[in-house]
């Protein structure tokens, strides 16, 4: 069997979309909104996702399951990664912290909403090979840097958003900090067997509130303590 073409690979990604979009209408209730952001269905559209997964993997790419990326970690599967990054909302004119940047496929999509992706990535394996797949890609406003991504990337703060690709029993004090005011921040919250995924909000006077969107499951935040 000869490899599928680039207009195949499309059009799986079409209805990876489309799929998305449907469980999105039938978790309305949950989700609070029933469509997903046509901004954000773009960008899935546009970021071929086979890129981003170990390459005997690529053909299982578009199916709406988590798969193994290495390091015992996994690419979250296309309904998950495309909620987190439609609770978000990146605009046009933002800068956005990324924790956890795998092998940079929210990355890519990320770069397509936002002004500017900053992502901290802790395997060192994964950092170098996300750069090579959106160097590839020509994404000039993806910057990556290996470290603890629990405490941001002081040196760009505040940001306008934050999405956190691991879960954490509470959200990082220093990424709150890093937030900017009016900012939100998305992360899976909670022990193993019962995470959260949670919309942190930072509002212009300071308060903080929080809201349970769907129960989830990720792999721990690493740290480097």
């Amino acid at each position: 069997m000869k490899p599928m073409s680039e207009k195949h690979l499309a059009i799986l990604r079409r209805h990876m979309v489309e799929l998305v979009e449907i469980q999105m209408d039938s978790m309305s209730d949950e989700l609070g909104k029933n469509a997903l952001d046509e901004r954000v269905a773009a960008a899935l559209r546009d970021v071929p996702r086979h890129l981003f997964v170990p390459a005997q993997l690529a053909a299982l790419a578009y199916e709406d399951t988590p798969l193994p990326i290495g390091f015992d970690k996994t690419i979250s599967q296309p309904f998950v990664a495309a909620l987190m990054i439609d609770l978000l909302a990146p605009q046009p004119d933002e800068s956005v912290l990324e924790v956890g940047t795998g092998l940079g496929y929210q990355a890519a999509v990320l770069a397509r909403l936002a002004r500017r992706v900053w992502s901290v990535e802790i395997v060192e394996e994964f950092a170098s090979a996300a750069e090579s797949r959106l160097q590839q890609l020509g994404l000039t406003n993806v910057a990556i840097r290996v470290g603890d991504g629990s405490r941001g990337w002081p040196e760009h703060a505040p940001f306008d958003k934050i999405l956190v690709t691991a879960a954490a029993r509470q959200v990082p004090t220093l990424l709150v900090e890093q937030l900017s005011a009016g900012g939100c921040l998305v992360i899976p919250i909670g022990p193993a067997e019962a995470q959260q995924l949670t919309v942190v909000r930072k509002h212009l006077a300071g308060r903080i509130d929080a809201r349970e969107v769907l129960r989830v499951r990720f792999t721990r935040l690493e740290t480097g303590q």
